[in-house]
């Protein structure tokens, strides 16, 4: 049995954000400076996409590496403290990212994961946002036209 976390450790824990992290911050920055507008953290989704696209019905995840078992170096790393529950535990992530993924596809809804580590490449990152917010239709994006009153 495992002992008890340590105080310190629980500090640390505690200090984990799940929300306006770095790599959600830089994706959201770079896709605002793209032209496009969304919501944060929308909890009727499922999964509740860290960025969400109404108008096209696309969400975006921004997943750390480690918390959701990436296959870069950083999300290999295993800690060697009670590695069967982070085992268990990055494995539960991961099984429930699948099924949020699943869930938002079955509701007419496209989602994109980007990783924390493929935030340090803007221009991959850039190229991949373009990608995947693109106009999918033939039909022409609704633009919201300015009020009367504003135009002066």
């Amino acid at each position: 049995m495992s002992e008890a976390p340590s105080e310190a450790r629980s500090a640390i824990m505690r200090a984990v954000k799940s929300r306006d992290t770095k790599p959600e911050m830089a994706v959201r920055s770079l896709a605002h400076r793209l032209g496009f507008r969304f919501r944060l953290h929308r909890r009727g989704l499922p999964g509740c996409p860290d960025l969400v696209f109404v108008a096209r019905r696309k969400a975006i995840f921004v997943n750390g590496c480690f918390w959701h078992g990436h296959d870069c170096k950083r999300g290999a790393r295993m800690p060697k403290a009670n590695a069967p529950y982070w085992r268990a535990k990055i494995a539960a992530n991961q099984s429930r990212d699948a099924r949020v993924r699943a869930e938002l596809a079955a509701a007419g809804w496209e989602s994109l994961t980007v990783w924390e580590c493929e935030t340090k490449d803007a221009a991959a990152l850039r190229a991949r946002l373009l990608a995947f917010l693109a106009e999918t239709s033939s039909a022409p994006a609704l633009r919201r036209q300015p009020r009367a009153s504003s135009i002066r």
